[in-house]
């Protein structure tokens, strides 16, 4: 599947409704729910530190 270019002179206008209480809570817990499963799946890997050495001049 590739890029699909905008048409020129053709401007694509994407308007939603805004979401009420009820759709918003149910998005934030579906969200919170598919972190919970799948970073424990798949934890973040820890950071290594980065240590430079500075070079003596004589």
């Amino acid at each position: 599947m590739g890029y699909i270019k905008e048409p020129e002179g053709v401007d694509f206008i994407i308007k939603s409704k805004p979401l009420n209480d009820k759709e918003r809570n149910a998005i934030s817990e579906f969200i919170r729910e598919y972190k919970l499963k799948h970073l424990q799946k798949y934890p973040a890997s820890p950071r290594k530190k980065i240590v430079t050495r500075k070079k003596i001049l004589s």
